[in-house]
């Protein structure tokens, strides 16, 4: 006889497929479009593990979903991988029947969004969240966890750990959506307003007891996203609750909403603008130059150009505040200026400048660029415009314009952080490039295999059939350079031949860098 609680849980949602999860995690009872959601038929699901059906990285995630499920509760939907479905992606939503002896009723529906898995670094996190914001169909809030003496007992690596605590992270947020690190033990996620958080900090201190962390008390707050701001204000006022976190941790109350948290973030902005506008008129900065090698020959092919100010570590904060206040214009043309003045005084450089999207777009930007060229014939061949992803191009038909306007006058042009970025495609095809540099992201785990290689390595085909060529950043070993080598990229840059220095490298100093990587012992264990 059917058991009659099986088919009350499965009334919770209208779903593609409905799965029945039992206590030794393996299912017990399928119903629905398998084939189209797991790309497994429903009547071929049944006493299969769950973990054979979701992609690996979102084990940790599931784990702490069905650990914290207690009865009569219910849970998502988040985003989840399909395991050997590449691109394939479901949304889950599960509940737990008192009435059903520990079994838990699932709904599966396919997703076309992909999700973030692990932690998201802080600029991908503050774009999510705002693509999150703009699209979501409930009231959500920014909220922040602290997770005092967080150890591991059972002696897991660091990374372990990291991807248990993001699971754990992630089954709280808002569509499973990948958190970000605010500090040591403190993170934040972007997550329903249907929750109090206070009972949301209550069961992620049981999850990860659950999960074999025990011992922690979670102390969360939160910035509830609301409130009538524009997007563009919205990433701001984003940035300043992430940054006074980051600053005080929970210490000082948050923004009552997105409003306060704008005006609080535009008092302090106006406070930097002066100095960071005298900075750029009187050219209190400096630069930083990295090496970029052709991986066909290992030998210096261009430096890349940074900008300093001080010493107070990254440049972005910089960066990032000269583009909301309206003064990256500037900065991208004073340093433009010195950088000519470098390839001036040493005349075997090639270097390469920043520009950022909204200085592309820039008539004013492009003529004194141009201005500047035809009064330095020898910098042709010598200088070339890497443009940057940090702000959205507006117009790909007037930024086109520009960048050939700069490859007419003898500058190539190069695409920054391809695939960092949602508009990544539509740049490469609606402007004529030279260069193309992968992100990071893709590089670091290149060597492993898996998506990231497949990804590259379409890239590079495309790239190919396009005539640009590639460029890998971050390549920090010996066999990174040998996997983006294989992958049939041009040019590599990162750590494996030099940080960025006061002064260029010369060939003799890359060489001797990338040798002393090939010579570090490699311990395994």
């Amino acid at each position: 006889m059917s058991n009659p609680h099986r088919f009350l849980g499965f009334g919770f949602a209208a779903a593609d497929l409905l799965l029945e999860v039992r206590l030794d995690g393996r299912i017990g009872f399928a119903l629905g479009a398998g084939e189209a959601v797991l790309g497994v038929a429903d009547t071929a699901l049944t006493n299969r593990s769950w973990r054979s059906l979701i992609d690996p990285a979102d084990h940790p995630m599931v784990d702490a979903l069905l650990a914290g499920l207690g009865d009569g509760a219910r849970v998502g939907p988040v985003v989840v991988g399909v395991e050997g479905g590449q691109n394939r992606f479901a949304t889950l939503t599960a509940i737990r029947l008192p009435q059903n002896q520990g079994a838990i009723s699932c709904a599966l529906s396919r997703a076309n969004a992909p999700r973030g898995v692990g932690l998201h670094d802080r600029e991908a996190f503050e774009a999510r969240a705002c693509e999150l914001l703009a699209g979501a169909s409930q009231e959500l809030e920014l909220a922040f966890v602290q997770l005092e003496g967080l150890s591991d007992p059972q002696a897991r690596d660091a990374r372990q750990l990291e991807a248990l605590v993001a699971g754990a992270l992630r089954a709280q947020a808002y569509l499973g959506e990948a958190p970000t690190a605010v500090g040591p033990g403190r993170y934040a996620l972007v997550r329903g307003r249907d929750e109090a958080t206070g009972d949301m900090a209550d069961r992620l201190g049981r999850v990860l007891a659950d999960l074999g962390v025990p011992g922690i008390t979670p102390q969360a707050a939160a910035l509830p996203l609301t409130g009538a701001v524009r997007p563009r204000q919205a990433a701001q006022a984003l940035r300043f609750a992430l940054n006074q976190v980051v600053r005080d941790g929970l210490s000082r109350p948050l923004p009552v909403d997105l409003a306060e948290a704008l005006a609080r973030a535009m008092r302090a902005a106006l406070g930097k603008t002066g100095a960071l506008g005298a900075a750029i008129r009187r050219r209190r900065f400096s630069l930083a130059f990295q090496p970029v090698v052709a991986l066909a020959d290992s030998r210096l092919h261009h430096h890349e150009v940074l900008v300093r100010f001080g010493s107070d570590g990254s440049p972005f904060p910089a960066i990032r505040l000269a583009e909301e206040m309206d003064l990256i214009e500037a900065l991208d043309g004073a340093v433009l200026e010195e950088t000519l003045a470098v390839l001036e005084r040493e005349p075997g450089l090639v270097l390469a400048v920043n520009v950022s999207g909204r200085s592309i777009m820039s008539d004013a930007y492009v003529s004194r660029a141009l201005g500047l060229l035809r009064e330095r014939p020898w910098a042709q061949g010598r200088l070339m415009f890497e443009l940057t992803e940090s702000a959205a191009i507006e117009d790909l038909a007037v930024a086109d314009r520009h960048v050939q306007a700069l490859r007419a006058a003898g500058c190539e042009v190069c695409l920054d952080d391809f695939g960092a970025g949602a508009a990544s495609l539509a740049y490469l095809q609606q402007l004529t490039l030279d260069l193309v540099k992968i992100d990071g992201r893709y590089i670091r785990d290149l060597q492993h295999g898996g998506r990231e290689a497949t990804f590259v390595r379409h890239l590079v085909n495309m790239c190919g059939e396009l005539k640009v060529r590639t460029l890998a950043e971050m390549v920090e070993t010996p066999e990174a350079e040998d996997a983006v080598r294989r992958a049939g990229v041009d040019y590599a840059q990162g750590w494996l031949y030099g940080r960025a220095s006061e002064a260029p490298l010369d060939e003799a100093t890359i060489a001797g860098s990338r040798l002393r990587e090939v010579r570090r012992p490699k311990f395994r264990a």
